[in-house]
């Protein structure tokens, strides 16, 4: 996975994202129709309104294939969000999740950010397992009913 490119985010990569979304957590997590429309506003409010200054979203790319995305995005004067981050089945396990996150990191903390936070669900092992080992903090978890599903939300905090 060391020749993946990890590029900008390009407003081309909305429908691949959004199908990627919806499928991909439809399969394994048995996520209704809803998740892929939220997935949708979410891209779509980044392409009409992001501050390019102090927000960026970047794909993974393997010889025009894409593999995964993550977003940093602002929350407040301090605070950047993590959003979006996705990895395709076959680019798991292979470092690219955490090329991915540290690209993130590294770009929210060039901008001045103290901290950044993200919104998950415990059922994510493998993308919770990678949080902490990479210095993310729980600071709240509750349950929900999303998505046509009953999960576990959480959200995290990473302080730079």
């Amino acid at each position: 996975m060391d020749a993946v490119e990890i590029r900008k985010f390009r407003a081309e990569d909305r429908d691949w994202l959004v199908a990627q979304h919806g499928c991909q957590y439809a399969q394994a997590e048995g996520f209704d129709d809803s998740f892929g429309v939220l997935v949708g506003e979410i891209i779509d409010a980044f392409l009409v309104g992001h501050d390019p200054q102090c927000e960026a979203g970047w794909m993974a790319e393997n010889n025009g294939q894409r593999l995964g995305s993550i977003f940093c995005v602002r929350l407040s004067e301090t605070t950047a969000k993590l959003r979006l981050f996705l990895l395709v089945p076959e680019a798991r396990g292979k470092g690219l999740g955490k090329r991915l996150l540290s690209t993130c990191l590294g770009f929210a903390k060039d901008r001045g950010f103290s901290n950044m936070q993200l919104w998950t669900h415990e059922s994510h092992a493998a993308a919770c397992a990678l949080y902490k080992s990479t210095g993310w903090h729980i600071i709240s978890s509750k349950p929900v009913h999303s998505f046509g599903q009953d999960l576990v939300e959480q959200s995290w905090i990473y302080r730079f």
